[in-house]
């Protein structure tokens, strides 16, 4: 069995409002092609997963706002410059112990790679995905 490594995240939103501070297991990052994420984000959504316990906004989180957008997920944006920033599954008890933080806006370096393509499936029609990284039709 390999050993992770931790690796720090440290980012912020576009406007400097919001800023948190993270730690994960993983260097990587995946892209959601499903149509909410598309529209959430404006094309799909790249993020890295972390434990909600290694993760903490450290500026501005009164200026987190959140959108139940289905039952299971809820999505954290800058409510003073739009960015989207987080993921959270709250209502799923398999995954709502983790996070996903937007690879947008991770402070550089990130240290992190793109590793797969999900939801493939419901991709947008104006794109075409030939980076060779796994794709996955679903989750």
């Amino acid at each position: 069995m390999a050993l992770m490594t931790s690796i720090s995240f440290s980012g912020r939103c576009l406007c400097g409002e919001v800023a948190y501070e993270a730690k994960g297991e993983a260097a990587h990052a995946d892209a959601c092609h499903c149509a909410m994420c598309r529209r959430w984000s404006g094309h799909y959504w790249a993020s890295v997963n972390v434990p909600v316990a290694a993760f903490r906004i450290v500026r501005g989180e009164e200026n987190v706002g959140w959108f139940q957008s289905s039952a299971d997920v809820r999505r954290g944006f800058c409510r003073t410059c739009g960015s989207a920033l987080f993921w959270h599954p709250n209502g799923n008890p398999e995954w709502s112990h983790m996070i996903a933080i937007s690879a947008g806006s991770l402070d550089a370096p990130t240290g992190v790679a793109l590793t797969k393509h999900i939801f493939v499936a419901s991709k947008g029609d104006y794109y075409e995905i030939a980076d060779g990284l796994l794709q996955k039709a679903a989750h």
